[in-house]
């Protein structure tokens, strides 16, 4: 069993910074993929940023420029920088993880969320 611990999130003024934490734990031979989604009221989760083991980086448009993923694969932990926050950035933000076993089983694993909310 692998958990996912994130931490935080929080309320930020708009222009503001916030750093999220994504900590694995468990019995985890090896993380392929770590990424950060987003779940904004009234929409579906969808992608913020995610980094291979080998530190290739993918960012949703919205968040070019301004966000920042990052991994500590010795500590089993993803990073994401969120400068220039907007209120559009508001959402529950969900830590993913793309675990696998000693045996070669993978298994996708999710964060509780953390709420990131910014006013205006």
């Amino acid at each position: 069993q692998v958990q996912l611990v994130e931490s935080g999130g929080g309320l930020v003024q708009a222009g503001g910074s916030l750093r999220l934490s994504c900590a694995a734990s468990g019995s985890i031979f090896n993380i392929n993929v770590m990424g950060w989604y987003r779940q904004a009221p009234g929409k579906e989760r969808e992608l913020v940023a995610r980094i291979s083991s080998s530190g290739r980086t993918n960012y949703a448009d919205s968040v070019k420029g301004r966000f920042t993923i990052s991994r500590d694969s010795a500590k089993n932990t993803v990073y994401l920088q969120m400068n220039s926050l907007k209120p559009e950035d508001i959402a529950v933000y969900y830590c993913n993880a793309d675990v696998v076993y000693r045996s070669g089983t993978r298994y996708d694993y999710w964060g509780q969320g953390t709420q990131v909310t910014v006013s205006s």
